[in-house]
């Protein structure tokens, strides 16, 4: 027996009746309507740094900006440079900045529930990072009044304003690590971010919220040597249930650094240059089960998308000028994501469909909301969150506090009959600390569907609207 299966058998064995009857009664507690089946088609669209109160603060009924007895905004963030406090203020500028955003910076920015770290952590970053690269579009805006506390509005973004008004904002999602973009999105694919000594062996895998297997281009890999992602990812599941998926990657460039900074420069990213938003060619599972060719350029979604012809499950990640990650701009990516809904809307496909928006990280942008906590990993800060469907509610906005791991578990339950991401029950165990989907405060994307509704008509949008961004 090899070590892999010997260690499954004694997880398994370790699972005592009484705990696993419990487990199944919770699951079945939870068990979704069959109508969740009317969903054939999931899309997750992944952009890039944002966080719900840069975007949605103002916005009517959702938990936004704190305000006083006046009306006037309550929150600042102290600036060690002036010795006063930053505000948020309206930012009609098409080019933000951000600050720095991995796991030392969530905890600053947090400042023990405080909130307030955020002008601080981008006055230091930018100092520093200017100083290595100074040609940067970002070091030649203005330092004062740092654009971490700005806030754009439907002035600015009215596209991602009129899904919100149309279907679902959920105005509590939370990015599941409280890091950087490659943690976020191993976790998006797999519920974990870690770091393995062994392609072969789960088991040589140990949590790792910041520093997971390094990018093959980063500076400190200089011989490029592919990291080993080796703990079980959700393709696994999707692969053995004979789900279709398709990871879409948008060829051209990936503006992350590897150790988290705001400023960097850009490499190259596609289909086949495996990076920070594009790691599933790195897990053992994709490449034992022969699925490499499921992460395929992104012409390939616009041609499923026409043709009739998209996957079960689509992740799509974007390329640096679209992504929204400073300097990406902020109505290239409004642009974007807009041509993306619009594709599926005109499918033939639409009326059996769930769209998925979100940010993979808050990208040191305000956010007043302190994050719950349900692991050493997270959750980390609020992202935006939309829900595109013919059957999601119209101009709702969730409450619920959620992550990327509702997506995984509506995934699950969708296509495979509630199975997880558990070492115990799906065959492959790795040492997670947890079974993220099984959180007791983690809600359910199903409650943001009406299925007994008729599906609703596309709602086309120009993706070049008229806004006040310059």
């Amino acid at each position: 027996m090899g070590r892999v299966s010997l260690l499954f058998a004694v997880a398994a064995a370790l699972v005592m009746p009484q705990a696993g009857a419990a487990r199944a009664w919770i699951d079945a507690a939870a068990r979704p309507p069959a109508a969740i089946h009317k969903i054939k088609h999931v899309i997750v669209i992944m952009q890039e740094n944002r966080s719900f109160d840069h975007y949605f603060g103002t916005y009517p009924g959702a938990d936004g900006f704190p305000r006083n007895a006046n009306g006037d905004f309550a929150a600042c963030s102290p600036n060690p440079a002036t010795g006063g406090c930053e505000k948020p203020f309206h930012d009609t500028r098409d080019l933000n900045s951000g600050g720095p955003h991995g796991q030392a910076n969530a905890t600053a920015d947090i400042a023990g529930g405080k909130m307030d770290g955020y002008v601080a952590s981008a006055e230091n970053a930018k100092v520093k990072g200017c100083k290595q690269n100074p040609n940067n579009p970002i070091c030649s805006q203005r330092s004062t009044n740092p654009d971490v506390m700005g806030y754009h509005d439907e002035r600015d973004i009215p596209n991602y304003w009129a899904y919100a008004r149309n279907f679902v904002l959920q105005d509590h999602m939370f990015e599941p690590n409280a890091s950087w973009s490659l943690p976020a999105h191993l976790f998006m694919v797999s519920e974990w971010s870690a770091r393995c000594t062994n392609r072969n062996d789960p088991f040589s895998c140990v949590n790792a919220l910041q520093n997971p297997g390094q990018a093959m281009d980063a500076k400190t890999n200089p011989r490029g040597i592919p990291p080993k992602y080796a703990w079980t990812d959700l393709t696994y599941l999707l692969h053995k249930h004979r789900v279709s998926w398709r990871y879409y990657v948008f060829a051209g460039t990936e503006p992350d650094c590897e150790d988290d900074a705001m400023i960097c420069e850009s490499v190259k990213q596609g289909a086949r240059t495996p990076g920070i938003w594009n790691p599933l060619p790195w897990f053992t599972t994709v490449q034992d089960d022969n699925q490499l060719q499921n992460v395929v350029s992104l012409t390939n979604y616009f041609t499923a998308a026409k043709a009739g012809k998209l996957p079960a499950v689509a992740w799509i990640n974007p390329t640096g000028s679209v992504s929204e990650h400073p300097p990406g701009l902020v109505s290239a990516g409004q642009t974007y994501v807009t041509k993306l809904v619009n594709a599926a809307m005109r499918g033939p496909e639409w009326k059996s469909t769930a769209i998925f928006v979100a940010w993979d990280d808050w990208g040191g942008f305000y956010d007043h909301v302190r994050p719950p906590s349900v692991d050493q990993n997270g959750y980390g800060l609020r992202v935006p969150g939309l829900v595109i469907s013919p059957y999601a509610r119209r101009g709702v906005v969730d409450h619920q506090t959620l992550s990327f791991d509702a997506y995984v578990k509506f995934i699950e339950d969708d296509f495979l009959k509630g199975q997880r991401l558990d070492p115990a029950t799906d065959g492959r165990p790795d040492p997670r600390p947890d079974v993220r989907e099984r959180a007791s405060i983690l809600g359910n994307l199903v409650k943001d569907f009406n299925f007994a509704q008729k599906p609703r008509r596309p709602l086309l949008l120009n993706p070049h609207p008229a806004t006040d961004l310059h």
